[in-house]
């Protein structure tokens, strides 16, 4: 690193990505302090996989020459980037976290991995994954555990931990991630970073085995809600591959400003009107953020849209998702997958057709719900997780406040209701439990609306820093 510049692993994605740009500091010195950090906190957290050194300085090499030769740049020139493990780079060991897919090298990108390099990212390896992102707890028989950054005896959440994890540890600049039942967000708040799942439509995918599935979208994370915002740029926009990407240009949610909250209208809710058992410190975080935005000259009231139908449209919707990709590998490897995805799965064998109409009846119910909710507020604060990280040795949490959870997703309710709204979440840290573990909130907008999202995110961000 040139004497010039104080940058550092922890410095913004803006910030690192705007040095190389000046020259203060090489894509190749820059790739020695992330690799440093990597060196130091990966073998105990095991964020990153699949790490390969030799090509990741290969790449930070190509970004300086084309930097020297004068060329244009993308947004994110000269960072290293480690792709989910669910997101197929060229060339590159993607498993899905599952040893049926444990020598699997796609061919070619998909989609989000080719904006990203094509932005300028440089790749140095994947990030950790649960088998086949099922469930919100990162480990598999491939590599083993995340463990929390905070607090390795802890969960880094998932599916995206291994991407959430790396953030907040330093190892990487910025990262991406999918989101489901929450794979963004959840991992988001354990971990103390932003994750955000866009609006349907808004980040497209490609390929896809169904491009009119829309449970899981594809979104950024990032340790700040401004690097956050400048992924999401490389990654939005149409594409011709996608037909439900909307039109509008990544370029659109680059510099988003903090929106001003007074008078902002919104609706805080800590359990949608008793839907979500959540854990009393989580309740505390959420209610202190309401204070909070009320302070700042929001209009907070108590309110929260009907989501009854959501319990029924997401698992039905889930089920029939997992059935349809993974059923024939299920039938082919019976004993290679975890119990809690098989049984999630099988789910699906029994699905009928009027089954998966009821539950697409239901989202378009949902959708309504939501529009006409959003009439009368600007945005919705509710628990992203209702849990804290809980401990690394359990695949997911048995009880909230004592009372039993009866499956493995129970305890994502806040994040899974949201999902099939359609709407665009943000996880935003701001706060932490009485032993330090991270708490994010979660901000729901209305469909369409990243961008007022964003500048509301940013603001809230302002507050959680006071």
């Amino acid at each position: 690193m040139t004497a010039t510049t104080s940058l550092s692993v922890d410095s913004t994605a803006r910030d690192q990505a705007a040095a190389v740009r000046r020259r203060e500091i090489s894509a190749r010195e820059l790739l020695d302090l992330h690799l440093e950090r990597i060196a130091e906190r990966n073998p105990q957290l095991n964020a990153i996989v699949s790490l390969d050194e030799s090509r990741a300085r290969a790449g930070a090499l190509a970004a300086d020459e084309a930097l020297a030769s004068g060329a244009e740049v993308g947004a994110l020139h000269g960072l290293p980037f480690a792709f989910k493990d669910t997101h197929a780079v060229g060339g590159w060991r993607t498993t899905y976290g599952s040893t049926v897919m444990a020598s699997n090298v796609p061919e070619h990108d998909e989609l989000i991995v080719e904006r990203v390099r094509a932005a300028g990212a440089f790749t140095i390896g994947k990030t950790n994954v649960p088998e086949f992102a099922a469930g919100s707890h990162t480990f598999n028989k491939v590599f083993g555990t995340t463990l929390n950054p905070v607090d390795p005896t802890r969960s880094a959440g998932g599916s995206s931990g291994g991407a959430a994890c790396a953030l907040a540890a330093g190892m990487v600049p910025l990262a991406d991630g999918s989101d489901m039942g929450g794979s963004l967000r959840n991992p988001a708040s354990f971990c103390g970073v932003v994750g955000m799942r866009p609006s349907l439509g808004r980040v497209p995918e490609w390929p896809l085995y169904n491009q009119w599935e829309t449970t899981s979208v594809g979104g950024p994370m990032a340790r700040n809600v401004g690097d956050l915002a400048l992924l999401l740029s490389v990654m939005a926009g149409p594409d011709p591959r996608a037909p439900q990407a909307l039109g509008s240009p990544g370029s659109a949610f680059a510099s988003p400003t903090p929106a001003s909250l007074a008078g902002l209208k919104v609706a805080l809710s800590v359990d949608l009107g008793g839907a979500l058992e959540v854990d009393h410190e989580v309740a505390a975080v959420v209610e202190a953020a309401g204070r909070a935005l009320a302070g700042a000259g929001a209009a907070v009231g108590s309110a929260y849209p009907d989501l009854s139908l959501a319990e029924d449209t997401f698992r039905t919707l889930r089920a029939w998702h997992f059935q349809a990709k993974l059923g024939s590998l299920l039938a082919a490897h019976p004993d290679d997958f975890k119990p809690s995805l098989a049984d999630n799965i099988r789910l699906g064998e029994a699905l009928t057709g009027a089954d998966v109409a009821r539950a697409y009846t239901q989202r378009t119910a949902l959708s309504e719900t939501m529009r006409l909710f959003f009439g009368d507020h600007d945005v919705l604060v509710l628990p992203v997780s209702q849990v804290p990280p809980f401990p690394a040795d359990q695949e997911f949490p048995t009880e909230i406040n004592g009372k039993e959870m009866a499956t493995y997703l129970d305890w994502m309710r806040s994040a899974y209701f949201i999902t099939v709204t359609g709407c665009p979440a943000i996880s935003v840290p701001f706060g932490t439990t009485s032993t330090g573990l991270p708490v994010g909130v979660q901000l729901v907008a209305r469909h369409g609306a990243d961008l007022q999202l964003l500048e509301v995110a940013l603001a809230v961000e302002e507050l959680a820093a006071r």
